[in-house]
């Protein structure tokens, strides 16, 4: 297996857009009052993802063994998407480096998603994307952040249940990804991103806003297929909000409910 001569990502462009903890921005149309909610709930998930880190270098070293990929122009790859998926989300990634992109994308997305909101959900999200040996970890850092404290702040009830009449937003769009470590059996992904994160509703005090944001993933093969073994985040790059008119509550709701996502490949 060849890692180091690959190029960059190639993405499907998704549904109007996607979650998760990022820097936030919104046009310029948000109130303070909404900025500081979502600043709020973007310095919690961090956190979060920093405790799930805590204590998990024992394996990042090996990845920056191998040769450093050179960047290059997004390029389509040739090769077909993964096809089959696990617990809905995809998996069966190929073990080179086109295939830890592929899985870096959609994983990023699942960790954003609307379903970690949920014990049950989020738990199986992680059964199936986090390297066996991390799940324990992850899943008691991210019990810690997602408390009812935490739901209260991004609009939900305290279990984690979307208010009647709302329509709750949490989603990613991968906009491209860059790996910049690999070996044999190890890589560490960067996936760009764009986010949605909202509560969807005539009298939401968490009105749906904008961020982006980037994901880093290191990843290990394991039992036949890439999984999580570390991630990070760091606000943008963001580009320069445009003028455009903010949609009404329904219209966003609306769109959330029909516009369905995608298998993210390189």
């Amino acid at each position: 297996m060849s890692l180091g001569d690959e190029g960059q990502t190639r993405t499907r462009l998704p549904e109007g857009g996607g979650e998760m903890y990022g820097g936030v921005r919104r046009g310029g149309r948000s109130s303070s009052r909404s900025l500081i909610t979502v600043v709020g709930v973007v310095v919690l998930l961090i956190a979060a993802i920093a405790f799930a880190n805590r204590g998990g270098g024992d394996s990042s070293s090996s990845a920056g063994s191998g040769d450093r990929p050179k960047t290059a122009a997004t390029a389509a790859s040739g090769a077909e998407a993964v096809r089959s998926r696990t617990g809905g989300i995809p998996s069966g990634f190929s073990h080179d480096q086109q295939g830890a992109q592929s899985a870096a994308a959609n994983y990023a997305v699942a960790l954003s998603s609307a379903d970690m909101f949920s014990k049950v959900r989020r738990d199986a999200i992680l059964q199936t994307i986090i390297a066996p040996s991390r799940v324990t970890g992850f899943e008691s850092a991210l019990d810690k952040a997602y408390t009812p404290e935490f739901n209260k702040a991004v609009g939900l009830n305290e279990d984690g249940s979307t208010p009647s009449g709302y329509t709750f937003v949490s989603r990613t769009t991968p906009i491209g990804t860059k790996v910049t470590a690999a070996s044999d059996n190890e890589a560490t992904v960067e996936v760009w991103c764009s986010g949605l994160l909202g509560l969807a509703g005539e009298k939401s005090t968490n009105p749906v806003t904008n961020s982006w944001f980037t994901d880093t993933l290191h990843l290990q093969w394991t039992g036949g297929d890439w999984k999580i073994v570390t991630q990070s985040q760091k606000s943008g790059p963001a580009p320069v909000p445009g003028d455009d008119k903010a949609s009404s509550a329904d219209e966003m709701a609306k769109a959330v409910e029909e516009y369905g996502g995608f298998t993210y490949a390189r």
